[in-house]
């Protein structure tokens, strides 16, 4: 049967009615919010201290944590000379599915590498891997596995193609530099062997001076205003933090696109997060807030980067620097070029999955295996005439 549309419109019509009384909540607590940002802005000493206390009563607590750059800066981009090298990386997957008639996972990198100001056409890598599942061990790779395998891929393959290049070069993922999944019981076994594959990954590019970071669009985490949250408790309260949400609905987008100009971007902070555990050091992950917009129309990206590319200020200058004139391509909707591009070339189609398919199934049959048996489920779905969204 098609969706019950009388139904939905009924649940339609009692979310509108509280739009408006959402609506000014949320701006009454955006209003305090960035009055607060003003007002704590260089009192990055306390707010240390206070994050410090914080986390000692909560050991999962995920928030900024200043530096030496006021809460309000905004800093324009600055011209750099030097030509660089800029490569971004993605990746996509088939993930298995035991309703199919041949059980595997593929996961498909693919990289560009463009030198900067050179002239010279963008050069192409792609790696695919595909892994069959074997029928004789009590495993099943989820979804969640085969992402956090695509994760270190693309990291290893941004590594390998930065030794075909000299430095300054930036190397550029979509998503957030810290790889998720701890938490994730599906792959919790895998995990640990994974971060470390990653780390090494990290720090070999530490080693030679590729400049590391990713890119988030449109980000969600609201870790300044956690800050501004904690900043706000008293501190014999401190034991209650996880209630005390006073800004729940304001988001660092919005705090962000309020004080950045055109281009510029934020104060970098240090993310304080349970997982600073495994990204000791050089490779402790911190973060800066980008508009790759205007004032009209800010577009705020955050942008994730290790301590030793924070601390070296022609490392950041050349990663704000290009980051902009590679959104800037994109016209109207402005986003790295060179990351629209890579998933281009990573994304794996539908017709590209069954032509995996079909040769893995020639293949087995040609050697005297078996191919298995769709599910019932599934192939009353591929029956002519059968969609679904």
């Amino acid at each position: 049967m098609p969706i019950n549309y009388q139904e939905v419109f009924t649940q339609i019509q009692s979310i509108g009615a509280g739009a408006k009384e959402r609506r000014k909540k949320k701006e009454e607590a955006q209003t305090i919010a960035h009055g607060l940002l003003n007002a704590y802005a260089a009192q990055l000493d306390a707010l240390r201290s206070k994050v410090d206390s914080a986390k000692a009563i909560d050991a999962n607590l995920r928030c900024a944590y200043p530096l030496d750059e006021n809460l309000d800066s905004s800093f324009d981009v600055q011209p750099v000379p030097v030509s660089s090298t800029l490569i971004a990386a993605d990746g996509s997957q088939i993930n298995p599915d035991r309703h199919a008639a041949l059980q595997y996972y593929a996961i498909n990198v693919g990289a560009i590498a463009m030198q900067v100001g050179s002239g010279n056409t963008p050069e192409v890598f792609t790696d695919t891997k595909l892994h069959m599942l074997d029928e004789f061990e009590d495993t099943f790779f989820s979804d969640s596995q085969v992402a956090l395998q695509r994760d270190v891929a693309e990291r290893k393959k941004l590594l390998e193609v930065a030794k075909n290049f000299s430095v300054p070069i930036i190397a550029l993922t979509e998503g957030q530099l810290e790889l998720w999944g701890a938490v994730d019981s599906d792959n919790s076994r895998d995990f640990e062997k994974s971060l470390q594959d990653y780390l090494d990954a990290l720090k070999e590019m530490e080693n030679q001076q590729v400049i590391t970071s990713g890119y988030v669009d449109k980000p969600g985490a609201n870790w300044v205003v956690r800050l501004l949250e904690i900043a706000t408790i008293p501190q014999n309260e401190l034991i209650n933090l996880k209630k005390h949400r006073p800004f729940l609905g304001v988001t660092d987008l919005w705090l962000f696109s309020k004080i950045l100009g055109k281009h510029a971007r934020s104060a970098v902070f240090k993310l304080q997060a349970r997982s600073s555990e495994k990204y000791k050091d050089s490779l402790s992950i911190h973060f800066f807030y980008l508009n790759v917009g205007d004032e009209k129309k800010p577009k705020i990206a955050r942008v994730d980067i290790p301590l030793w590319v924070a601390k070296n200020q022609d490392a950041l200058n050349n990663l704000h620097c290009v980051l902009i004139e590679q959104a800037k391509i994109m016209g109207n909707e402005p986003f790295p070029y060179l990351l629209h591009r890579a998933h281009e070339i990573a994304v794996v189609t539908h017709k590209e999955k069954e032509e995996i398919d079909q040769m893995l199934a020639i293949e087995i049959r040609n050697n005297g295996g078996e191919v298995g048996e769709k599910s019932g489920k599934q192939s009353a779905k591929d029956l002519q005439g059968r969609t679904r969204r």
